[in-house]
């Protein structure tokens, strides 16, 4: 059997792939558990700079959790299920780097909710969102009812939840779910630029820039104000941050 989950290097960007094509990407505990422990791993690789999700084949990124799993489970094995997924996407949202979503077509339950916990999203002009558990009496539970509205407002949240309608990628993009949509041979390559740009800026900074972003928006404004001067007084610090204003102030790219 091929492995479910592919790491090609592209220079400092890992390209990570749910590969079960026949599935349309469909993840299945295993794969949950695999993806896991490969973002973990590059999440703590210096080599790496910069981390892009995507789907094998031309239909899927991930068109959902593995129905025939789920299907069976009760109230214990269905709380087990959903921090296993919930795990997935902590461990992809409190990485130290960039974590970017190519979404290649359908991005649907828990394949939507392995997005949500991307950074950053972009998708093809064939891509189709949604949450659509509702319709199989149950609700998302990979962290979709809390990151989705937090992206796109309560109203249009609850909207896509409770119809489990699904989306088109210029409606995503029009709603802020997504930041860019590109043609489907355009998309990876499109989305590694964007990592490229990333990667020239200074990677603690990206780290606490990130950590910012995500600790602070739970917070009250006040706290999170806190959390950004604690951070902005930790970055000072740094010899990466002598580098950045020195190069600056010689008019030359900074060597990180």
């Amino acid at each position: 059997m091929s492995e479910s989950v592919l790491v090609a290097r592209d220079g400092r960007i890992a390209v990570v792939t749910v590969n079960r094509p026949d599935k349309l990407n469909a993840l299945n505990r295993d794969t949950i558990a695999l993806l896991r422990a490969r973002i973990e791993e590059l999440a703590s690789d210096a080599a790496v700079g910069a981390i892009v999700v995507t789907g094998a084949g031309e239909k899927a990124f991930v068109a959902g959790a593995d129905i025939a799993e789920l299907a069976e489970q009760g109230v214990l094995d269905g709380q087990a299920n959903a921090h296993h997924g919930q795990g997935l996407t902590a461990a992809i949202e409190t990485a130290p780097k960039p974590v970017l979503a190519a979404i290649n077509g359908f991005a649907l339950g828990g394949g939507l909710e392995l997005a949500l916990a991307c950074d950053v999203r972009y998708a093809s002009t064939n891509a189709k969102l949604g949450l659509p558990e509702v319709s199989l009496g149950i609700i998302p539970g990979y962290g979709g009812t809390q990151r989705l509205p937090r992206l796109v407002g309560a109203g249009k949240a609850l909207e896509m939840v409770l119809t489990g309608d699904h989306i088109s990628a210029e409606d995503a993009l029009r709603i802020g779910l997504v930041q860019g949509v590109f043609q489907p041979g355009e998309l990876l390559d499109q989305v590694k630029a964007v990592a490229g740009r990333m990667l020239k800026r200074g990677p603690t900074a990206l780290a606490l820039a990130k950590q910012a972003v995500r600790r602070g928006i739970h917070m009250p404004i006040a706290d999170g104000l806190r959390l950004e001067a604690d951070l902005f007084g930790m970055i000072s610090s740094t010899e990466e941050m002598r580098e950045g204003m020195r190069a600056f102030l010689e008019k030359r790219k900074p060597s990180w």
